[in-house]
């Protein structure tokens, strides 16, 4: 049972950080406002208001 907990976690952390990405691909995409409205609308975890994704800080 403890296998499926986390297991279920993870992929509620890689729906979100997917659903982040296919948001930003899709907020700026060169498809008609309606389609782009219906996708963004029926992604889950998506915010009303544009994030940044955060990004790896570069060694030095």
């Amino acid at each position: 049972m403890i296998l499926v907990a986390i297991v279920a976690e993870m992929m509620e952390e890689y729906t979100v950080v997917v659903s982040r990405v296919v948001e930003q691909m899709f907020r700026f995409a060169p498809i008609p406002r309606r389609v782009r409205f219906l996708i963004l609308h029926n992604l889950p975890y998506t915010s009303s208001r544009p994030t940044n994704i955060p990004t790896l800080p570069l060694p030095s």
